[in-house]
């Protein structure tokens, strides 16, 4: 089939306006190499990270709770003996005190016979200090006939009474009952200071008629025969006086059982016999 007039002619004017130059296809090799090399470059540079805003913190405000208040459970602060005896008014002894003391002691170890042979009538007491008197005008009132009984006493390793305390208020002891004693001689029956043995030579060699002095030694005393009981009359108990921590002697475990050891050893039996006399003072 012939190609016809006007499609020649096309083709002509095309042919004629195309200038074929041999460089051109250089050219369009090299630019076409130019844009793979800086595409290739844009892709191996890292890729820069824009800065992302932080997020600022948003608080809710909370309504505020209230505070618990918690109370602290109050430690039980403990009871010292001191502060009891505080409270307990001082009230006078009597001769129920002293046996309610042997029965509370005695009560677990002993048979209801035991503990009735070391009961006491009131016969075997003397009048108890009402806390007016002072230890001379105690004395007086209990022993209106003192002054015949010490003329008459004249056995050593003996005196015809005995008073027991503390040793703190033993001195005290000594010097307020200048106004009753007289002449009469008085021995201070403590461990401070002075030896058993000492005091053993002194009641040997001497005659004495009051004897002063701790449970814990007028028992030690007895018991190795360094006093003699025979010729006492009175024993008076310090039941009222306190020491510092406001400690009766009765109120202390270690004297409360030495006298009590000292009152079953040989002065109850005296007592029921009709030779000594009790006091609390």
């Amino acid at each position: 089939m012939l190609a016809s007039k006007n499609d020649f002619c096309g083709d002509f004017w095309l042919l004629k306006n195309v200038s074929f130059d041999p460089s051109d296809d250089e050219a369009v090799e090299k630019a076409s190499d130019n844009r793979t090399a800086t595409h290739q470059d844009s892709d191996s540079k890292p890729a820069v990270k824009k800065k992302r805003k932080q997020p600022t913190e948003c608080f809710l405000s909370q309504p505020e709770e209230k505070q618990e208040t918690t109370v602290k459970a109050k430690r039980r602060k403990k009871k010292k003996i001191s502060d009891i005896l505080q409270k307990t008014a001082s009230k006078p002894g009597v001769p129920a005190d002293l046996q309610n003391l042997l029965s509370q002691h005695f009560g677990e170890n002993r048979s209801v016979i035991e503990i009735e042979e070391l009961k006491l009538s009131d016969s075997c007491f003397l009048p108890s200090n009402d806390l007016t008197h002072s230890f001379s005008s105690y004395l007086k009132e209990i022993c209106p006939k003192w002054a015949k009984l010490r003329r008459n006493h004249k056995e050593k390793k003996s005196v015809v009474m005995l008073v027991m305390c503390l040793s703190l208020f033993i001195f005290f002891i000594a010097r307020s009952m200048t106004a009753f004693k007289g002449d009469c001689r008085v021995l201070k029956l403590f461990a401070k200071h002075i030896k058993i043995k000492e005091q053993m030579n002194m009641l040997e060699k001497g005659v004495f008629h009051i004897g002063v002095g701790t449970p814990g030694r007028v028992k030690a005393l007895v018991e190795q025969d360094g006093l003699c009981l025979n010729s006492t009359k009175y024993m008076i108990l310090d039941w009222n006086w306190r020491d510092q921590k406001l400690r009766r002697m009765m109120d202390i475990p270690e004297i409360k059982k030495e006298t009590i050891d000292l009152l079953e050893m040989s002065i109850i039996k005296l007592c029921r016999e009709g030779s000594v006399k009790l006091g609390l003072f």
